[in-house]
């Protein structure tokens, strides 16, 4: 029995040194599948697992004697290393100066984005948290201003075959169906947005992705958890900020790739892998806009145990 994703169907497979045992018990703590339990004061691997082992590596990370390997479902022993040392935590005064110093940029200076650094954000966004493991996250990275501008003017072309979703007859076809607010952001942001694409495309002006430096598409497989991409995409955003980049979420491009014959088409055309519930794209550049306010937000509410604030 196993947890199946895209990239493996089959269970982790547990393998104890019991000469390195203390008994110590902090696996079976961990192991949130009750795949391990202890007995005469060594780690045993149980028959009672809610659903196999499903490699998450917690066992691996928190034994003290490196008494357990977990294998298959795309991790190894290889894959431990140790822990950066408490000093180089950041402290929260330096995360939140971090966070609020961030804005959205869309207006970025001429520069390409290092390969290095390009790697550097990748490597912070693996280590986001996810449903289930292995990550069935996927990223499309296009690491240029040309190939930004020519993926937009391709889309662009794509929303132009779409324009009936927007049209007047539609949207008074489907408010029946799909409500009132469905209705007014179709008709408040979705089809305004679809001309600002289209139209500004035609002059020659990228409204869809700003010709920034470098994007990343942050999507799904069919077994993902919804949430995963957007965390994924999240750290990665973060990232790139501390790495002196600028940096924008696009919400807009995802949702219209998904269902359909063209939006398949596009979707293998530019080599995005699967439709996906969840998914954003993260555009990185160096702002040509410096800003030296920034702005509180708010929650729509807060409910501390039960009573909304």
């Amino acid at each position: 029995m196993a947890i199946p994703t895209t990239r493996t169907k089959e269970a982790g497979l547990i393998s104890l040194i019991t000469e390195k045992c203390d008994g110590c018990g902090l696996c079976v703590a961990v192991c949130s599948d009750q795949c391990l339990v202890l007995e005469n004061k060594k780690v045993q691997i149980t028959t009672s697992s809610h659903f196999g082992c499903i490699g998450c590596g917690h066992c691996m990370a928190v034994c003290p004697g490196g008494a357990i390997e977990v294998t298959r479902r795309e991790i190894s022993p290889a894959d431990i290393f140790p822990l950066p040392p408490p000093e180089n935590d950041a402290t929260y005064d330096s995360l939140l100066s971090l966070l609020q110093r961030r804005r959205s940029s869309r207006r970025f200076l001429d520069r390409t984005v290092n390969p290095a650094i390009i790697s550097q954000i990748l490597d912070a966004a693996r280590s986001a948290p996810m449903g289930l493991p292995p990550s069935d996250v996927n990223v499309l990275v296009l690491d240029s201003r040309e190939k930004n501008h020519a993926f937009a003017k391709d889309y662009c072309e794509f929303l132009k075959g779409m324009e009936w979703l927007v049209s007047g007859w539609f949207l008074a076809l489907m408010r029946p169906f799909w409500g009132k607010t469905s209705d007014e952001m179709f008709r408040g942001f979705i089809r305004p947005l679809f001309r600002t694409y289209t139209s500004g495309m035609d002059e020659g002006v990228n409204n869809v992705t700003y010709d920034a430096p470098l994007a990343m598409y942050f999507y799904g497989s069919p077994y993902c958890d919804p949430a995963d991409p957007i965390v994924a995409a999240t750290y990665a955003m973060i990232a790139g900020e501390s790495l002196g980049l600028g940096s924008c979420m696009l919400g807009a491009i995802h949702p219209m790739i998904q269902k359909g014959k063209k939006a398949r088409q596009f979707r293998e055309k530019h080599g995005i892998r699967y439709p996906s519930r969840e998914g954003v794209f993260v555009i990185f550049g160096y702002t040509a806009i410096k800003y030296n306010k920034g702005i509180r937000r708010s929650f729509a509410s807060v409910g501390w145990n039960g009573n909304q604030v």
